[in-house]
């Protein structure tokens, strides 16, 4: 199998990683928080350095660094726990169903509005004048991802992260598809809460996810429960990280990120993973646009790449195309990729999209091999 689905959870994982969660099971047997013995005291020891390493990699204080289940989950948590009743909320018109869910459940029980801001994947200045334009007095909160899971189109988060400090409106990043492989600096880029994955693009294990709390920012907890600190309180701990990690913590998967950030870094950091999904995704995309009965969506060209390849072959629905390339060997996505709003902005709502994306372990010929497959399925020699 070729593996080119690396939006949805990276493979093939670095040994480090595996060796890693393995190792905490095998010899990190304590419960962080839970206990004074030397097993719980090292597995507390563990999950600290991790978060020291994700604090240095994005530009927060370890403290303000959260552990959750998955991006989902911190998503949920930091936009429910950023509004009040009567607020507006801003998103973008690409954004997740992890991001247009909450908000809109949000909205449904008449706690906040919210407005959709429209992208333009070709002019940056029209989509933050686009954001502009929707804040009202009550605007508390602007939530955007910084890459499309959909089209792979590159938000300019840092403009908008300045229109929100600039307006006094709390800023909430979705690094989704850009933490590992895109820099992104919560104090560059004026990002408030910043919230990802572990399993793609810093290839941890599945079950891992990040909630990054820059200065001075409060959040009201989704959940409340033990935090192996603070027991003789009835409410729930204001400190951070306690106040928003109630529950025993995967150890093994936070551990495995930990590792996954010194591989990214000892394979020459996050540009280093860039560069290469950019010239895999530059070749895609060129391949594509020169084929026979298909249709490239995005902008992949200078600053605007990223590691995703979306398209479909016309006359045939994108589910119809992955199967066949699964067929073939290839694991790719096909259809609608947990995005109402990408879809219905872009029109493809019906056919859904093909969406390819390398990784750090694709090669050249991986890419050449999937180009050959694709052509033979566009000239209607594979059935």
């Amino acid at each position: 199998m070729i593996y080119l689905d690396n939006a949805a959870t990276s493979y093939p994982k670095p040994d480090r990683v595996i060796n890693a969660a393995v190792g905490a099971m095998r010899d990190l047997g304590g419960n962080s928080g839970r206990g004074s013995h030397k097993s719980a005291i090292k597995a507390g020891q563990a999950i600290y350095g991790v978060r020291e390493k994700v604090a240095e990699m994005f530009g927060c204080e370890s403290d303000r660094v959260i552990f959750t289940l998955n991006c989902t989950a911190a998503l949920n948590t930091a936009i429910k726990g950023s509004v009040k009743k009567g607020d507006h909320i801003i998103i973008s018109s690409l954004e997740h169903n992890s991001v247009l869910r909450p908000v809109h459940y949000l909205s449904e029980k008449g706690i906040v509005s919210y407005s959709v801001a429209k992208v333009n994947a070709l002019d940056e200045n029209e989509t933050v004048k686009s954001f502009a334009s929707l804040i009202r007095k009550e605007t508390s909160l602007i939530v955007c991802t910084a890459v499309s899971n959909v089209f792979g189109t590159v938000l300019p988060i840092g403009r908008i992260g300045r229109l929100c400090r600039g307006r006094g409106i709390r800023f909430i990043a979705d690094g989704a598809q850009a933490a590992g492989s895109r820099h992104i600096d919560m104090k560059e880029n004026n990002i408030d809460i910043l919230c990802m994955p572990g399993h793609k693009g810093l290839m941890g294990l599945m079950g891992t996810g990040l909630l990054l709390l820059g200065e001075n920012i409060d959040v009201e907890p989704l959940m409340h429960g033990g935090t192996g600190s603070f027991s003789l309180i009835k409410t729930q701990p204001d400190v951070y990280p306690d106040r928003l990690e109630s529950g025993t913590l995967n150890l093994p998967g936070i551990v495995s990120l930990g590792e996954g950030i010194d591989f990214i870094k000892g394979e020459g950091g996050v540009r280093a993973v860039h560069e290469k999904e950019k010239f895999l995704t530059d070749m895609l995309y060129a391949d594509l646009s020169n084929m026979r009965n298909t249709l490239v969506y995005g902008t992949l060209s200078g600053k605007k790449a990223s590691g995703i390849v979306a398209f479909n072959i016309k006359g045939s629905h994108s589910e119809k195309i992955g199967e066949m390339l699964s067929a073939g060997g290839f694991a790719v996505r096909a259809g609608y990729h947990c995005s109402y709003l990408a879809h219905k902005t872009c029109g493809t709502d019906k056919s859904g999209i093909v969406r390819i994306s390398p990784g750090y372990f694709t090669t050249k010929k991986d890419i050449k091999n999937l180009i050959f497959y694709l052509n033979k399925i566009a000239m209607g020699k594979i059935l």
